[in-house]
């Protein structure tokens, strides 16, 4: 029709439905794929600052803030549930829980190393600086799946909360660290206001954990894990964020790269997360 009326402002808008067509299209095709266990479920993120010190702490919180705002893009909600800062700059751990229908199926893919290449803007030469945060995401279980886990196996901590700008904070221990000994998994809760309500949630977080690793090691019960699991994931990035000399995002597994840095550090995930969903399909991931 726009042809016919060589109208081009009718030709403009009839492109940019097709477009935005072919994206609701594609959507769709997406969740259509999202029918593993567990996939509907929330999902418990960790991030954590590997090589790199200062620079490393920063960009942890860099890739909080990222998936926080793809979360509310997507109309998830985000509750932080552990947050310890630094007093240097960024943050030592955060651990959030991302709650929306199809939550841990879109993120699960995002589980690995992430590597980031920037100028350091703590460093007085201006030295272009790689820092690496370890981002794991596990399935929050439904209530009624119990893992058995041998209470001697636990060493529970407690600890005043922190949070940034002075919120999650109280003046009791009222935080909770759990360690699961055999396996060296750590998790903490600090985001409820007692203890008891502390500890409930990172024993929930834990049995998530040791599920999802009995689940990858193959083993039928929680006391066949043994060994240092802290250092799992760390072998090789499974993307790269490069701010300097050029920029670009590309994932190492499937290829996908954008030049739009500022875009995909203000959520626009979608395109990893479609392109590891496809091939984590076809078995190629």
């Amino acid at each position: 029709m726009a042809e016919e009326m060589d109208d081009e402002e009718t030709a403009k808008e009839a492109l940019a439905s097709y477009d935005a067509f072919g994206e609701k299209a594609e959507e769709a095709r997406i969740r259509t794929l999202l029918s593993e266990e567990y996939d509907a479920s929330n999902a418990l993120v960790n991030i954590h600052p590997g090589a790199g010190g200062v620079d490393a702490q920063d960009w942890a919180e860099m890739l909080l803030r990222m998936y926080t705002r793809w979360a509310e893009k997507k109309g998830f909600k985000v509750k932080i549930l552990d947050y310890q800062n630094d007093t240097e700059g960024g943050i030592k751990n955060v651990e959030i829980l991302v709650e929306g229908e199809l939550a841990y199926g879109y993120l699960k893919t995002e589980s690995g190393v992430h590597r980031l290449v920037r100028i350091s803007p703590f460093n007085a030469a201006g030295k272009r600086q790689t820092s690496f945060a370890l981002v794991d995401v596990m399935p929050e279980l439904p209530e009624d799946i119990q893992v058995d886990i041998d209470p001697q196996d636990l060493r529970i901590d407690t600890y005043r909360s922190s949070g940034a700008g002075g919120q999650h904070v109280n003046k009791t221990d009222s935080a909770v660290r759990i360690t699961h000994l055999p396996t060296n998994i750590v998790v903490s809760c600090q985001n409820e206001r007692s203890q008891h309500q502390n500890k409930e949630y990172a024993m929930r977080m834990l049995q998530a954990k040791l599920y999802a690793l009995a689940r990858q090691e193959h083993k039928e019960k929680i006391s066949e894990l043994h060994g240092d699991y802290g250092q799992i994931a760390w072998g090789s990035q499974i993307r790269s964020y490069v701010f300097q000399p050029y920029t670009m995002v590309k994932d190492h597994r499937t290829n996908f790269e954008t030049s739009n840095v500022n875009a995909v550090m203000d959520g626009a995930l979608d395109g990893f997360i479609n392109a590891s969903l496809n091939a984590l399909q076809k078995g190629e991931l």
